[in-house]
């Protein structure tokens, strides 16, 4: 399995395709995460074009199990984030299959 790009590998590479130093590259990116952070507080959702968005959604409450001793026990309803890819963006990573 290929390495994950750590988050100055990801800066290093903006800075480098924007021509633009690191530093103003990662201002970048952290304000691009507090913005995704605020947006999806405030309104429920986050979209960054090409990309996909990120969503609010309400998990219901549900009984599961305790995996050693096979005991029930109630999970709480919560909120949770979840992303959505793009369309484009899974079809480029994945084609689609031929009918």
């Amino acid at each position: 399995m290929a390495k994950v790009m750590t988050k100055s590998q990801v800066v290093s590479h903006l800075a480098e395709k924007a021509g633009i130093q690191k530093k103003a590259a990662a201002g970048v990116l952290e304000e691009l995460v507090a913005l995704a952070t605020k947006e999806a507080k405030a309104s429920g959702q986050f979209v960054v074009p090409g990309l996909g968005k990120a969503v609010k959604a309400n998990r219901k409450a549900r009984v599961g199990r305790n995996p050693q001793t096979g005991e029930p026990i109630k999970i709480p309803a919560k909120v949770v984030v979840k992303f959505r890819l793009a369309k484009a963006f899974k079809d480029a990573v994945v084609p689609p299959k031929k009918k």
